[in-house]
């Protein structure tokens, strides 16, 4: 009980810590945060002595008062907060260090169907942004931040800050001075892949381009055979014989139509 008791008071000292709105205690414990911590520190007590069916009680009654759904048998540490924390999940065996913090709608989950350690693990001092989703058994190192909607597949080492989909580390912190260092020339495989298409396609525009030049004089120059081909002996023959017809005179058409008609 007294472990207990210790526990809520860290974690309404994590709330006045780290929630600037948090202005009195008669506040505080109005937090849905709070109440799901307390509700999962009882759930997780009876979990562990293997008692059946009442740690999933007080876990689905849990979600139902406030939106967060924390798992009996998820390892949680104290200084726990979670800030508005509706749609936040926390997988069975997720763990949990001291002084983490969580924002709404993060989702530590697993990624299969496997047995034994499934969910990620979150040391001391980690934030995780709004809607991120950290899945597996990874490990996000103390002091680690995770941005909002990032998706961490891989582990985060120490006082670094991971964004993205996928996640990818984009700056480390000083854990004494607490300055910050970008981290250049960041890993982009989307990126890269993008630009490798462009490359694709822009060779074949211009491959494009050349067979039909080369179609188009192909098709000029057999146009120009072919003709000069029909203006050969067959055109001059034909033209000769239409002048041969005109040089007759009507006389001679006359005769030659009436000797057809004698026929």
């Amino acid at each position: 009980m007294a472990k207990f008791i210790r526990s809520v008071r860290a974690d309404i000292d994590a709330i006045f810590r780290n929630d600037p709105a948090a202005s009195n205690l008669a506040e505080v414990l109005l937090y849905p945060g709070l109440h799901a911590i307390i509700f999962h520190r009882i759930a997780n007590r009876l979990w562990r002595w293997r008692i059946p069916f009442v740690p999933r009680v007080i876990s689905q009654l849990s979600r139902f008062l406030t939106g967060i759904e924390i798992h009996p048998g998820a390892t949680i540490g104290e200084g726990f907060f979670i800030d508005h924390g509706m749609g936040t999940v926390i997988g069975e065996t997720a763990e949990i260090g001291n002084g983490v913090m969580l924002y709404q709608g993060v989702t530590l989950g697993g990624t299969g169907k496997q047995s034994g350690k499934r969910h990620p693990t979150l040391e001391d001092d980690v934030i995780v942004g709004v809607g991120a989703s950290v899945l597996g058994d990874i490990t996000i190192a103390k002091g680690a931040r995770i941005g909002g909607g990032a998706v961490v597949v891989k582990d985060v080492p120490p006082y670094s800050t991971a964004v993205g989909v996928p996640a990818r580390i984009v700056a480390t912190r000083d854990p004494i001075t607490g300055e910050s260092r970008r981290v250049e020339q960041l890993p982009d495989p989307e990126g890269d892949m993008l630009r490798q298409l462009r490359d694709i396609i822009l060779e074949l525009e211009s491959r494009i381009d050349q067979l039909e030049v080369h179609t188009v004089n192909h098709h000029h120059q057999h146009v120009q055979l072919h003709n000069k081909q029909l203006h050969s002996p067959i055109w001059q023959q034909l033209e000769s014989d239409a002048q041969s017809v005109e040089d007759l005179s009507d006389q001679e058409r006359r005769d030659r139509s009436y000797d057809d008609s004698s026929l």
